[in-house]
């Protein structure tokens, strides 16, 4: 039955897409590790050969962005020039360097009656991204689902059209050069939301959909999906400086938080402050993010340390305390104790990246067991809250859900397992 307010036509190419993706994702399942690594080290130099067409593509996603007035934050992620180029092209790179999770033995026995058991790893089979402005998570999907023996059928968005339609021909490009199905690899960007809706309910196709993006997309997906989705959250991630703190490592901390780039889901959107830590850390702090150009939306007793500081603030309300800025905005609040933080972050956050900065190995304890997200830091700035940085290649999303996979999700996260049992005749009685 074709969806509602979805085209026939539009329904036949997307499933004509995902089949011709399922029979690739057939034989990119018994592929060896030589194999891929090749087609992915072809990809990479595909990638830097194509870097002026990628870069020209890209110019007029950005010149049509400007013009429909995409923020700043969603420009820079759309943004792509030489040095991202090359370095996706290194990332790529890297993903040659890990372990190939298909096949791998995760666990194993031999039962009384003579049965050897052994749960593998292997590819899910067909992986469906759906995601915003980020011409470079075309490549992290496509990486990384091929290294896993997935194929990927792709929607980035009308934002980044241009851009990736350019990256996946080149892409496909690579796979026919290594002699690999060109069908690993699709881009389902020309038929758009109804393309979306389509993929989304390709149950049998597609075995599982990632969206990757703000929190509508992710709430579309999730609630319109027929399809197993694995859910990645938003970022509106934490910092609580505790009585304990280090003043100057903390104030080191929340500003690579919150400046080192504004626009990712990892970038700090609140920081608390232990009430006897405010004299020794929070003056100086405001000033330093002040002097960032961070917009600071506070509390009325972080507004008395940005009067002491001479820092202007604006008073933070409810929504504050709920945003994913995406920018160089922050809402600061003073907190009585770590339980006040633990229970501001339980009610705020969207599980993504939380961090204390302490000295007191109970209270960082105490932290790290109460507060219920993806990834908890202690005395390190929730940046590295990264595929890359974690060591798993790129990654394909941060997964904010409990189910399967949770944090930064690499190769294993993209395949599932089956059990292997070899007897010598047996029966059951």
């Amino acid at each position: 039955m074709t969806a509602p307010d979805v085209p026939d036509a539009t329904e036949h190419a997307i499933h004509e897409i995902c089949t011709r993706a399922r029979e690739a994702s057939r034989a990119l399942a018994t592929a060896s590790r030589s194999v891929k690594d090749t087609a992915l080290l072809r990809i990479a130099a595909a990638l830097e050969e194509s870097t002026d067409r990628i870069v020209r593509a890209n110019a007029e996603d950005l010149a049509r962005g400007r013009a429909g007035g995409l923020n700043a934050g969603l420009l820079d992620r759309l943004r792509l020039d030489r040095a991202r180029i090359a370095a996706i092209a290194q990332s790529v790179r890297e993903v040659v360097g890990l372990p190939d999770p298909v096949g791998e033995v995760v666990r194993g026995s031999t039962l009384p009656n003579g049965l050897r058991l052994r749960q593998v790893r292997v590819p899910m089979g067909v992986v469906g991204m759906i995601y915003e402005a980020r011409p470079n998570v075309t490549v992290d999907a496509a990486v990384l689902a091929l290294k896993s023996g997935n194929a990927a059928v792709l929607r980035g968005g009308s934002a980044a059209v241009a851009s990736n339609t350019a990256i996946v021909e080149v892409l496909r490009g690579a796979l026919t050069d290594s002699d690999l199905p060109a069908d690993a690899i699709s881009s389902i960007d020309a038929w758009g939301r109804p393309g979306a809706l389509c993929l989304m309910r390709a149950r049998g196709l597609v075995d599982l959909l990632v969206p990757r993006g703000g929190a509508g997309l992710i709430r579309t997906v999730v609630e319109n999906s027929v399809v197993p989705v694995i859910e990645t959250g938003t970022g509106n991630c934490h910092v609580y400086v505790d009585a304990s703190a280090d003043p100057a490592q903390a104030v080191s901390i929340i500003l690579n938080a919150k400046t080192r780039r504004v626009s990712v889901c990892n970038a700090a959107e609140t920081l608390l402050v232990h009430r006897d830590a405010v004299e020794a850390f929070l003056p100086a702090a405001l000033k330093a993010l002040h002097e960032a150009g961070v917009a600071l939306h506070v509390d009325s007793r972080a507004a008395q340390a940005a009067d002491r500081a001479e820092v202007p603030t604006d008073p933070a309300t409810d929504d504050d305390w709920a945003t994913e800025y995406l920018a160089p905005e922050l809402a600061v609040g003073v907190v009585n104790s770590l339980d006040e933080a633990v229970a501001h972050i339980r009610r705020w956050s969207s599980g993504h990246s939380e961090a204390i900065c302490t000295k007191d190995l109970a209270a960082a304890q105490s932290f790290t067991a109460q507060v219920d997200s993806a990834v908890v830091y202690v005395n390190a700035s929730t940046a590295f809250t990264d595929g890359g940085e974690f060591g798993l290649g790129a990654e394909i999303g941060i997964s904010t859900q409990k189910l399967h996979a949770r944090g930064p999700m690499g190769l294993q996260e993209l395949t599932s397992t089956k059990w292997v049992v070899t007897g010598d005749g047996h029966v059951r009685p």
